[in-house]
Parts: structure tokens; sequence; C-alpha cells
């Protein structure tokens, strides 16, 4: 009785189960596959990158052949070879539940890595225009800790998290860049922390040793630590994502050129100080700089993004004991032969702040209209600078000597700073290419831009002009120089050939 008891319990359940089995097979009364075993670590290592080459048109044919406000983008009326790309990773498995490990480095040749160096890192490496640089060299770990989506770590070189724009060309929307991106940080050496909290929370947390810095000497100018962090929403089922970041720690380069310290004559431009490199300790003076980046996708085509910056540094703009600016001190000393420049100095900040907003329409798979408008306000024209050789930036990073350019505090149409408007309209065209080894593409970024001075102040170039050096009358005899202009007008367009290699 027993016996035939045990039988008939396991023939119901024989049954249930392949009732269930049926359920779940769907129409076609199949059980469905057990799921795939996740890839090997190294199935999912990439080999990949690209190549871009593109042209800027200037109209204005500035005579120093500068774009001003521009960094990648700089030369005026000359084809550039913008840069290789190669990136070698094994990104973090998002869906990974316990740890995790992974790695990226990424290298780039060509004229745009003259802005892409971390001191002491390659930054002398090749003396010409085109040269080399390391991007990113970190590991990558996640930790099933703390919260249901871990803790993810990153440790080495990377780039930075803020603002909306990134370093490498493909994944932009414009062949030219914003002013808060040229302006605003690009590389950090240490470590960050991306907390999960929830679906729509990440915390970002870190330390580096600055923008653009590495480690020790000569890698870190000023050999002082730094914060950066901030945090992501993702809302609406990811259809609006906001990201608010900050980095800020001393960024000014303790001064170890002798040239720095000459006397300049009364009234010579120059950046921005008489005398000394900073009206600061370099070590213990702080610079801010401050992003929240918004992105709606209002429509499966129509994608909104808003970049706002705040920028400042705490140890510039020095005044004198009696309230004069130190430009105006050296002005009036090379009139009066008064000592005003040489009293005690105390520096009272400068500061920028702006506003991008960006707007993309995907009319097909092949073509998209892309939009751009900045404000962007230099209120001590500090931030924004022009870099024409080929060492001009790292050596101004290091603290050593440079034909950097900047605009004057003692000129009168920009003394007060200078207010930017830029206005840019272009497209991104993918056609289609028949299928070739390891190329994935084209990508073709036609675009025109105009951007103006909205008060007054002549920051970009033009053509020569004949002129007396400041604070001069008579000896030495004029030399040629540059028209300075309100507005600049551009016609550019690069090329990028993406490829693959695994």
């Amino acid at each position: 009785m027993k016996r035939s008891f045990l039988t008939g319990v396991a023939a119901a359940a024989l049954l249930a189960t392949s009732s269930y089995a049926a359920l779940a097979a769907g129409k076609k009364g199949k059980v469905e596959a057990a799921p795939p075993p996740p890839p090997a670590w190294l199935d999912t290592l990439t080999i990949d990158g690209f190549v871009e080459g593109g042209v800027t048109i200037n109209p204005g044919q500035p005579v120093n052949k500068v774009n001003w406000g521009h960094l990648y983008t700089d030369r005026a009326n000359w084809p550039t070879f913008n840069g290789a790309l190669l990136t070698v990773q094994r990104p973090l498995d998002p869906k990974a539940e316990g740890i995790d490990l992974g790695f990226k480095v990424q290298g780039q040749v060509g004229m745009d890595a003259r802005y892409n160096h971390f001191l002491g890192v390659l930054d002398y490496a090749v003396k010409s225009r085109t040269q080399i640089a390391l991007i990113e060299a970190h590991g990558l770990v996640h930790l099933p800790i703390l919260t249901k989506g871990g803790i993810d770590l990153k440790i080495g070189k990377f780039v930075t998290y803020n603002g909306a724009e990134v370093i490498p060309a493909k994944d932009n929307l414009f062949y030219t860049h914003s002013y808060i991106f040229n302006f605003g940080p690009f590389l950090h050496t240490g470590a960050m922390a991306t907390t999960h909290v929830t679906d729509w929370l990440d915390v970002y947390t870190g330390v580096t040793t600055g923008v653009n810095t590495s480690i020790g000497w000569p890698g870190d100018n000023n050999r002082a630590a730094s914060f950066h962090g901030g945090f992501g929403l993702n809302l609406l089922d990811g259809q609006l994502t906001i990201m608010a970041f900050t980095h800020a720690g001393p960024e000014n380069p303790k001064m170890v050129d002798p040239y720095l310290n000459l006397t300049f004559p009364a009234g010579v431009p120059h950046w921005p100080d008489i005398g000394t490199f900073c009206s600061c300790g370099p070590s213990t003076t702080w610079r801010y700089y401050n992003n929240l980046t918004a992105t709606w996708k209002p429509t499966e085509n129509l994608t909104l993004i808003t970049d706002i910056s705040y920028m400042r540094d705490d140890g510039w703009n020095a005044v004198n004991g009696l309230g004069m600016s130190q430009a105006y001190a050296g002005w009036v000393d090379g009139l009066l032969g008064t000592p005003f420049g040489l009293l005690p100095r105390r520096p009272r900040g400068v500061d920028a702040y702006g506003v991008a907003q960006y707007a993309s329409y995907k009319v097909n798979d092949q073509f998209k209209v892309n939009g751009r408008i900045e404000y962007w306000r230099d209120n001590n024209n500090f931030f924004a600078g022009a870099f024409p050789g080929y060492f001009d930036m790292v050596n101004a990073m290091h603290g050593f000597q440079s034909a950097a350019i900047f605009q004057p505090f003692g000129n009168a149409n920009n003394a007060n700073g200078t207010s930017y408007l830029a206005l840019t309209l272009g497209t991104t065209i993918t056609p289609d290419v028949p299928d070739m080894p390891l190329i994935k593409g084209i990508i073709l970024r036609p675009e025109v831009r105009w951007d103006v001075a909205v008060n007054n102040a002549a920051p970009f170039f033009g053509g020569p002009r004949t002129s007396v050096p400041y604070g001069l009358t008579a000896s030495p005899p004029p030399t040629i120089g540059v028209t300075q202009k309100r507005s600049q007008g551009l016609i550019a367009m690069d090329v990028i050939i993406p490829f693959s290699i695994r």
C-alpha cells in the first residue's frame, strides 16, 4: 500500500513538472534552454580606436594663424592631423555579483597630444607639433560591498569626470570644442570610488594629484593633493541623467624658472602679475572646477544636453596695500616713477562661469543635425589662452617660461574681462561604406561657428597691425602686431575613421 502511494505521488510530481515545462516553453512547446555561461575574462577584452584629421577655416586670416579660444582646433587655415587614438581595455561587468577586475590603457599620437599630457610623462618626448601622449592607464575593481550595486574603484591615470564634452573626438557632437571644455580640467592621477547607492543614484569620491599631473616632481607641479567627486542621477528610466562634479585643490605651479622673476616694463601685458607667477602659496591656494551636466532624451531621436560650469582660482588678481591692481600700479610707476608696484600684494582671486546648451536630432542612421549655443564669462581674462608653440601648454603648467598668449589686464578693450557668445551648427554624417578589415565606417562632421565678445572686448585675432609697444612712445621702433577683433567666424570639418582590432 505504501509503495503504491509513493508511486502515485511520483507520477503526480512528474506530471506537474512536465506541465510547468510545457507552459515555460511558450507556443512552440519546447523547454527554454539554460542561459549561456558568462564570457571568459579575456573574451571581454577590446582593442580599438580611431584616426582623426580636419581643418578649420578662418576667413579673418589671423596673421599669427591662431583661432582664439581653441585648443585642438587652434590652427587657422591649416590641415591638422588631430591624432590616432588606441584603447586597450577590459571594462567591469555591470552585472557582476562578485569581485570583478578590469583595466584601461589609452594612448594618442597627433597634434592634439600637445594638450593631453600628464606632466612628467612623455611631455617633452617629441619635439614637434605632432606628439605622443598617454591619456589613461588605470586598473578597475568592483567590490560587492555596502550597497546592492557595490563599489567600483579606479586607480591610476584617468580623464576628468567634469563636463559634457570628452577627449575622444568620436564621442562628441562637434569638431570644435566649447570654452567650458577647452579651459576646464582634462586629466587626473589618483583614485576614484563610485558607490552605486541605488538604481538611480551614484556617488563619486576621490583624491588626485591635480589637473594633468602625475606623482612626484616634476610630474606634480606643486606636490599637493586635490579632491574630485560628485554624484550622478539616472531618472525617467534612463531618459534623464544629471551629473554634478567638482575638482578642487592647488593647481598653481611652484616657480622654478628664474626667468619668470623678470620685472616687466610698465604697462607691458603679461600673465597677469608683474615680477612673480602667482601672488600666493602654490601648494595652499586652491582652484575649483565645477560642472553640472544634464542629458535629456524627450524623444527617441532628440537629445538635449545642458552643461553649466563655474571655475575659480584664489591666488591671482592681486592688489597692493592701497587697493591698486598690479597692472595699474605698474603703469603708474612707469609714468610717475613711484614704488607702488613694490608694495605688498594680496590676491583677490579670479573666476569664470558659463552655460552651453546642445541639441542633437537623429534624422536617420546616417545623418544627425547638431546645434550648440554657449555663453562663457572669463571675468579676469585668466582662464582663456592660446598656446601656439609645441610646448607652451606644458611649460605653463610646469611653471616654465612659455610663449602662451593671454588677454592682458592692461588692454583697454579687455580690462574688464571678456564675455563670449558662441553659436555652432553642424552635422554628423556616417555614410554606409563597404565592409573592410579592421575599419568600422567613417564619420564626417562639418560645422559653422561664430564667436563674439558681447561686452565690447576684442579677444580674437585678425590681420597685421603696426603698433608701438605698450607703455613706450619712441623707442624701440614700432613693431608689426596683430589686429584685435570682437568676433570670429569659422568653417570647420573633420573626418574620423574608427577601427577595431579585437
